[in-house]
């Protein structure tokens, strides 16, 4: 009986072992998991941002009724422009070369952040915002928010 008493006595190597590589497992699916925490995080946040743009802009269009519904520039975009437009002494040419400047800056300032407007006459206008997200998760790196709203 003293025998089988000293042979149960502690744990052995092995048991020790099968408990760190548990206990390691458990801390690198815990590790991918707050990985993709922090994309998604990244994901809403670009995304917010760029809701939170078009409606700068559809209400910067709205101040300046007049402008957003003529025909041509400056709210009117021929297309997708990329590129920061010139400002001038005119109150739109000034909204959108603050607005492209600020998406840059939120969206990143990469040749894809990209944005497209156009208006009536009716005043219904549409924003449309392109940008890259190489952080998207599960999907296209290309991500866009279109907003249509009657001035």
């Amino acid at each position: 009986m003293p025998g089988a008493l000293l042979r149960q006595a502690g744990f052995s190597l092995v048991e020790v072992l099968i408990s760190v590589l548990i206990l390691a497992i458990g801390l690198v699916g815990f590790s991918a998991l707050q990985v993709r925490a922090v994309k998604a995080t990244q994901s809403s946040l670009q995304r917010t941002e760029a809701i939170m743009m078009a409606n700068f802009i559809m209400e910067s269009m709205r101040v300046n009724k007049a402008a957003a519904v003529a025909s041509g520039l400056p709210y009117n975009l021929s297309g997708k422009v990329c590129t920061t437009p010139a400002a001038s002494t005119s109150l739109a040419s000034s909204d959108l070369n603050l607005w492209f400047a600020a998406m840059k800056l939120r969206l990143g300032d990469a040749s894809s952040t990209c944005a497209q407007l156009a208006c009536t006459t009716a005043g219904v206008c549409t924003v449309d915002i392109f940008w890259d997200e190489s952080r998207a998760l599960n999907g296209s790196a290309a991500q866009s928010v279109q907003l249509v709203s009657k001035l």
